[in-house]
């Protein structure tokens, strides 16, 4: 596999961190993951555009996000995945010094990665829906920025896969705001609701790409905080990702969804996003 590291193409396995750089110490860093389907990055401007704010908001300076659209391009080409579905991993941190809480001396240039893998689509969880467990929200009160500082998350995925489960999904003073790694949302009486943009989520591309498709499929949406005990009222539910796509959710900790079916609004979602996307 060929990577992308501080300004060169180079086999993955050459590549050499740092020990000293800041987010192997600390967790100082912001990263991206965007899908290619067959050679073609799906809404690739949204996530630089994301990737910018991340930056300004850790104040991590010295990377054009214009740039990196070219980078991960040339690293399709060089890994040889034009012709199928890909996955693009981008990381930038403050770059190496030693280690100390307040920032390294101005001028430090930022730590530049970023990789191109095939990635196989889970087509059957698509099909069949997935269960999800519910956890509390012990995050920092700003999952807005895309930071790789992700143990919260880390550690509520695990106990999803060791009950069984597909995702874990966070839930904060009796509302649930999103997944370890996807957006949450439900469908009560034909209208998609969702938590709302705020400090407490990150803002998905996947969840806007939805919003956007309810609109043109006329399928009301609400902006609201779903709360944990109106999710037995819910007709279906979904969780939304980069990776993940729209996948439906059957079982929420050992209740069933509906009649543990897909839903209709989720299929027409799932017909439409495969229109724009593939």
């Amino acid at each position: 596999m060929i990577a992308y590291f501080n300004g060169r193409f180079m086999p993955k396995e050459e590549v050499k961190i740092s020990p000293d750089d800041r987010g192997f110490l600390l967790g100082d860093g912001v990263y991206e993951v965007i899908r290619s389907y067959s050679g073609r990055l799906f809404k690739v401007e949204e996530h630089f555009r994301r990737m910018a704010r991340s930056l300004r908001e850790l104040r991590i300076h010295g990377v054009d996000t214009e740039d990196l659209k070219g980078i991960v391009e040339a690293l399709i080409e060089y890994n040889e995945l034009g012709d199928g579905d890909a996955k693009l991993y981008i990381q930038i941190t403050r770059g190496v010094a030693p280690r100390r809480h307040s920032f390294p001396d101005e001028g430090t240039p930022p730590t530049v990665y970023a990789t191109a893998s095939p990635f196989q689509p889970p087509r059957q969880k698509w099909e069949h829906g997935v269960r999800i467990i519910l956890v509390p929200d012990i995050r920092w009160a700003r999952c807005d920025i895309k930071s790789v500082a992700l143990l919260p998350n880390i550690l509520a995925n695990q106990q999803a896969k060791e009950r069984g489960a597909e995702e874990a999904v966070f839930v904060r003073d009796g509302a649930i705001t999103e997944g370890s790694h996807t957006n949450f949302c439900a469908v009560f009486d034909g209208e998609l609701a969702t938590h709302p943009k705020s400090n407490y989520i990150l803002a998905g591309i996947m969840r806007e790409t939805v919003l956007d498709l309810c609109d043109e499929l006329d399928v009301p949406v609400k902006e609201f905080p779903i709360f944990e005990r109106d999710l037995k009222e819910a007709d279906e539910l979904m969780i939304l990702g980069t990776t993940s796509e729209i996948m439906p959710v059957v079982q929420v900790d050992d209740r069933q969804v509906g009649d543990v079916t897909p839903g209709r609004i989720a299929m027409k979602l799932q017909r439409a996003y495969r229109e724009l996307a593939y």
